[in-house]
């Protein structure tokens, strides 16, 4: 039976992003080289040869967000009964991040409607600090320039991910994350393998079936129920290496895929405005950091991913790898997608484009 070319092309850019992934962990300090190796590589794959690209082609959401439960699952095992009995204390920082979604978005949408010279609709769209996709259909449905605000949202997600650990790095004097040699790893069950396999499918698939119900289900979900049954001592979820690393290869190698059929120019332009933007939104995440970590217990690690404009998925990643406390992490950036979110639908009937200005 003949496979579909959208199959094999999957395949082709999984195993590409595999190797890709192996080359930046063996020979380059990169941070999250499992991630961004296979990103880069792909991106510039898809970027270079777009012939031999399926028409229409998409990476498979549902393949996706199979990797994105089992990165819930991991940062699920990090929930303990001091983190859950430290919530309230967490107060000043999830007021700062209202603070930070008017500031970022003020700004955000200075530099695309005056630098850029984006219309009204589009940088307001474009300047959203979260909720990607939620922003992207928001922004279809008012009238804007959709393959603009995609490649802006999609830049700012990549550029956070990219800098922030090196930023960390240089913060704290030294490497940091996977340049210091730290790896993603679970909990050790002391269970056969096929067990903790089979215990992390039951978890998962609960786990898939309770994120139906809310907001970055497939992250939450097996999140919400990797971090019952830990607290519970019902089990020990544990994972190996190697499907944490796989896990990684699916996520980048889908995120670099998404640049197929862009133009050069097109991706220049966009870079350059979200060099301003997120420069402005990790210079902000870092006044508020040092401000924190002296009216919390926050450490400035933890702030700073918190407060970082990424993606909750590649951020709770990223504090994965940093040892940084990632279901704080993870909090902080749901309470900052939601509310940009709630903030871009309130307003989105002032931000409608006209069709008759066309």
């Amino acid at each position: 039976m003949k496979l579909p070319t959208s199959v094999i092309f999957t395949t082709a850019i999984l195993i590409l992003g595999l190797f890709a992934g192996w080359g930046a962990a063996s020979f380059t300090p990169l941070p999250l080289p499992w991630m961004l190796g296979p990103l880069l590589v792909t991106a510039v794959f898809v970027m270079v040869g777009p012939t031999t690209i399926p028409s229409g082609y998409q990476f498979p959401k549902r393949f996706r967000l199979i990797f994105i439960a089992i990165i819930g699952l991991m940062i699920g095992t990090q929930v303990t009964w001091d983190i859950v009995g430290n919530l309230p204390s967490y107060w000043p920082s999830l007021i700062a991040i209202v603070l930070f979604i008017l500031a970022a978005q003020a700004f955000n949408m200075t530099v695309f409607q005056r630098l850029g010279g984006y219309d009204r609709a589009t940088a307001f769209y474009c300047s959203a600090p979260g909720g990607l996709m939620e922003s992207i259909a928001l922004g279809e449905e008012a009238g804007c320039d959709v393959r603009l605000l995609t490649m802006q949202q999609f830049t700012r997600i990549i550029l956070t991910l990219s800098s922030v650990p090196i930023l960390v790095s240089f913060w704290v004097g030294e490497p940091v994350g996977s340049s210091a040699g730290l790896v993603l790893t679970g909990k050790d069950s002391g269970l056969p393998l096929w067990e903790d396999l089979l215990i992390a499918a039951a978890v998962g698939a609960v786990g898939l079936w309770i994120g139906k119900f809310l907001p970055a289900g497939h992250l939450m979900g097996p999140l919400i129920a990797s971090a019952a049954i830990g607290l519970s001592g019902l089990a020990t979820l544990a994972l190996p290496q190697w499907v944490v690393i796989i896990a990684q290869v699916v996520i980048g190698t889908a995120l670099g895929s998404r640049f197929g059929g862009m133009q050069l120019s097109a991706i220049r332009r966009a870079i350059g405005l979200s060099i301003l933007s997120v420069g402005f939104m990790i210079l902000l995440s870092f006044v508020i950091s040092l401000i924190l970590i002296r009216v919390t217990d926050m450490s400035f690690l933890v702030s700073m991913i918190s407060f970082a404009p990424g993606g909750v998925t590649e951020m709770s990643l990223i504090a994965l790898s940093l040892s940084a406390n990632p279901a704080v992490v993870t909090l902080h950036h749901l309470v900052r997608i939601s509310l940009t979110v709630f903030m871009i639908s309130a307003l989105a009937k002032n931000f409608r484009k006209d069709p008759k200005t066309e």
